[in-house]
C-alpha cells in the first residue's frame, strides 16, 4: 500500500558551478525540493586512514575531485531561486570556528529568506584535521558544543558559553537568521556515535545511498534513539540518497520506510544533467 505523503526529492549540485543557476532555476520549476552541496576543506595527496564507509577502506572519489565552498555556492543559488531548500551534505563542523559557521549558515539564511539547511557533521578524513592543526579524536565532543553555541547565537539576544573546546564571553550576535534557532541541524554519518548524535542533537539525519528496506533498519533506530532521548516528539526529517533510476513506487516504499527525502542524481556518465532532468520531470509531477 502506497503513501498518502509525498516523499522530497532533493538534487545534489555535482554540476560545473557556470551550470548549477540554470540547473536550479529549472529544478526549482520541476518541483525539486532542495539542492546540496558536499564539501571538504582539503584533500591529502596520500591517505594514510581508512575511509570507513567501503570495504577497501578507499574513499569513493579521487583526492583531485573538485570542491567547493558550501556556503558561496549556496548563496550564489539563493539569487536564482525563491523556494527551493539549500543545504550542506556534509559540513564538517569541529574543522571550522563556530562563531565563523554561525555568521556563514544565517547569512545564508538571510539572503535566502529562511531556506538554509545545515547538514553537519564530525568528519571521518583524519588527514584534514592533522593539516589543520586540530585534534581528530575530539572532533565528535567539540561538535556537540558548537550545535550548542551556533543555537544560541541564531535565538538569544546574548550568548555566553564555557566549555571544554568553545569559551565564549557574553557576544551579541545580529542579525539572526529568519529560521532562528530553529534553522535545521541535519546530522550525516552512518556509525552508531553518528546516528545517536543525530538523535541526541539534530533535527533530522542525512544518510547515505539506500534501499527501502536498509533505510527502515535506520529509521527505526533513530527513532528508538529518539526515544532514549526523549525527544520523539520534536520535528525531525530523515533523508537518504537513491540509486538512479528511481520510480513512483520507489518513492512510496521510502515513505513507507520512513523516508521524509531522497537525494538523487539522474545524470551523469553519457548523460548530462539536462538529459537528466527531463528524465525527473515525469516522476516529480
Amino acid at each position: 500500500m502506497r503513501s498518502t505523503t509525498v516523499v522530497k526529492v532533493g538534487l545534489p549540485l555535482t554540476v560545473d558551478p557556470p551550470d548549477i543557476p540554470e540547473l536550479a532555476r529549472r529544478a526549482e520549476s520541476l518541483g525539486v525540493e532542495s539542492l546540496w552541496i558536499f564539501e571538504h576543506l582539503i584533500w591529502p595527496v596520500e591517505f594514510h586512514h581508512r575511509y570507513p564507509y567501503t570495504d577497501s577502506g578507499v574513499p569513493p572519489v579521487p583526492s583531485r575531485v573538485p570542491t567547493h565552498d558550501a556556503w558561496v555556492l549556496l548563496a550564489s543559488v539563493a539569487a536564482v531561486t525563491s523556494t527551493v531548500r539549500l543545504g550542506s551534505s556534509v559540513y564538517i563542523l569541529p574543522l571550522r570556528d563556530p562563531l565563523v559557521t554561525a555568521r556563514a549558515v544565517a547569512t545564508l539564511d538571510v539572503v535566502s529568506g529562511g531556506r538554509a539547511i545545515l547538514g553537519a557533521g564530525v568528519g571521518w578524513m583524519a588527514e584534514e584535521f592533522e593539516i589543520e592543526g586540530i585534534d581528530f579524536a575530539s572532533r565528535g565532543r567539540r561538535t556537540d558544543e558548537i550545535v550548542a553555541v551556533l543555537r544560541s547565537l541564531w535565538h538569544h539576544e546574548v550568548t555566553e558559553y564555557h566549555g571544554e573546546h568553545v569559551d565564549l564571553p557574553p557576544v551579541y550576535f545580529e542579525p539572526k537568521p529568519p529560521q532562528g534557532a530553529g534553522l535545521p541541524i541535519v546530522f550525516g554519518g552512518e556509525s552508531p556515535p553518528a546516528l545517536r548524535r543525530a538523535a541526541r542533537l539534530g533535527d533530522g539525519w542525512i544518510g547515505m545511498r539506500h534501499t527501502p528496506e536498509s533505510a527502515r533498519e535506520r529509521v527505526d533506530r533513530l527513532t528508538a534513539l529518539r526515544a532514549d532521548a526523549g525527544r520523539s516528539d520534536l520535528p525531525f526529517e530523515v533523508t537518504i540518497g537513491a540509486s538512479w533510476p528511481l520510480t513512483a513506487d520507489d518513492l512510496a516504499a521510502f515513505r513507507e520506510a520512513g523516508v521524509d527525502r531522497v537525494s538523487v542524481r539522474p545524470w551523469g556518465r553519457g548523460v548530462s544533467w539536462q538529459e537528466g532532468l527531463d528524465v525527473l520531470a515525469p516522476l516529480l509531477a
